[in-house]
């Protein structure tokens, strides 16, 4: 019977061209399956093969589980304290085994042990043939269309498959079995049960990776691609930056007539390409991605990530782009929020905020208009900056005399440390249900309170406007916000 074990487990290993511990490791499996079967309950069993000799022994085993936990499944575990009745040094997680009668291997079901076997097999050969793709390093795979299903298009490269999804190809783009695709790597499933590897020929790393292919200089490290993003078979921008300053980043994407940017293209249906120029300065960075629009004015708001950009008339459809395409671009490129606007809409919210700085700096420093007039005109937006600026810098600001920009930091420190008293008696009062609601941060936490949002249920009474209002977030978080606060309204 041993010898049976060691010939089978021969030829199919030679057969499949696997691994032989493979092949025992099924037939372990197979024989622990058939065991199973004298017992009524679902006991556990484990059975191993000398790969040697070809004897192989049974065993029943229970996993040591915790006291308090007790028992889920009666007939597979045993408890802590118990186990260690039997063998002090069990710990949790171990096995206690008890060796069964074996059972003889020509009164095994013949066929089910062999699809067990075949099937550990054709795992293992799949994950072989996997693994060796996957060692070449290669983030685009070049294939054919070998069928399509509910899911999306199969692709076929060697003896490897992947799945191209539907919502992963490009819109409009029509393709057929028998076709030539290329796409990238999106991610690799090792637990799907049909192809591995998805792709996708919509995603920002596809067309970075098509321009690495056709550009030389990026592979010799002179040139890199920053970012990019999409409208896939539409329109797209990538940043670019040189590290050899005799190399002109922009034309050697393009290439001679355009011959690197229109291969790229034609890979992506038409989808035409802004290729702009990467800055360590955001608002640089920003003016070059709403190209071909001329910005007149830019102003930098780092505490909410965004940008007023300035342009005037003749700029604002070409910054806006068709349906918002081309500020939405730039956005997702610059990962800054960019607020298109004209002169006047500027000067507006130019005004509005001095309003508000202005009667901010009347009641906090008790000063009289002319001196918060003073304050803004050279520059002052915000308490901590009249608190804080570097005195030398104040003392530059004609109007004032020193005893008065003293006075004026000393009320601005006194103010501060007021309402951050403040502040923590009103964090205070805010609910453990609504600190812990997912998405909710520190400091809209402090915003939400300033508003007498101190629950869970007082965020979701809200209106979507209210919260944009109170914390100065875009409208889309606002929504999700809410609709998370309300949930449990519809779940308890």
């Amino acid at each position: 019977m041993s010898r049976e074990v060691l010939m089978l487990a021969d030829a199919l290993a030679r057969e499949k061209n696997v691994d032989r511990e493979i092949v025992f490791e099924a037939l372990e499996l197979a024989l622990a399956s058939a065991t199973k079967k004298r017992y009524d309950e679902g006991v556990d069993i484990r059975v191993s093969i000398d790969r040697e000799s070809g004897e192989y022994e049974s065993f029943r085993r229970w996993l040591v589980v915790p006291d308090e936990a007790g028992l889920q499944e009666p007939d597979k575990e045993i408890l802590h304290f118990e186990a260690q009745e039997q063998i002090p040094e069990m710990e949790v997680g171990d096995f206690i085994e008890e060796q069964i009668e074996s059972l003889a291997f020509g009164r095994i079901g013949a066929q089910a042990a062999k699809q067990v076997i075949l099937q550990r097999i054709r795992d293992a050969e799949r994950e072989q043939i996997l693994n060796d793709y996957l060692e070449r390093g290669e983030k685009v795979m070049t294939g054919t269309v070998k069928r399509a299903d509910k899911n999306g298009l199969i692709v076929e490269s060697g003896r490897v498959e992947a799945l191209l999804r539907r919502d992963q190809m490009i819109p409009k783009e029509n393709l057929r079995s028998g076709d030539r695709v290329r796409a990238y790597i999106l991610k690799v499933d090792r637990e799907a049960r049909g192809p591995q590897i998805e792709l996708s020929r919509t995603c920002p790393e596809f067309l970075i990776k098509l321009f690495e292919n056709e550009v030389p200089e990026m592979e010799q490290g002179l040139l890199e691609i920053k970012g990019a993003a999409r409208d896939p078979g539409i329109r797209a921008k990538i940043a670019v930056v040189t590290y050899d300053k005799r190399i002109d980043p922009i034309g050697t994407c393009v290439g001679v007539r355009g011959t690197r940017v229109t291969a790229v293209r034609n890979e992506v249906a038409g989808e035409a390409v802004d290729i702009v120029l990467w800055s360590e300065d955001p608002a640089q960075f920003v003016i070059g991605a709403l190209a071909p629009a001329q910005v007149s004015s830019i102003v930098v708001d780092e505490e909410r990530h965004a940008m007023d950009v300035v342009v005037d008339e003749e700029n604002l459809a070409i910054a806006i782009g068709r349906s918002g395409q081309n500020v939405r671009l730039a956005s997702e490129l610059t990962a800054w929020q960019i607020n298109i606007m004209t002169p006047e809409e500027s000067a507006e919210k130019t005004e509005k905020e001095a309003v508000v700085t202005r009667q901010l700096f009347i009641d906090k420093l008790d000063v009289d208009l002319e001196v918060a007039e003073i304050l803004i005109a050279e520059g002052f937006n915000t308490l901590e900056e009249v608190a804080y600026v570097p005195l030398t810098e104040m003392l530059e600001i004609e109007a004032f005399d020193e005893d008065t920009i003293n006075e004026l930091r000393t009320r601005a420190r006194d103010s501060l440390l007021t309402m951050e008293i403040a502040k923590e008696e009103r964090l205070g009062e805010v609910s453990q249900d609504l600190l812990s609601l997912d998405g909710v941060t520190p400091e809209l936490i402090a915003k939400l309170a300033l508003s007498n949002v101190h629950t869970r249920d007082d965020l979701a009474e809200l209106a979507v406007d209210e919260l944009v209002e109170a914390t100065q977030i875009d409208e889309e978080t606002a929504k999700t916000l809410i609709m998370k606060a309300r949930e449990h309204w519809f779940t308890s």
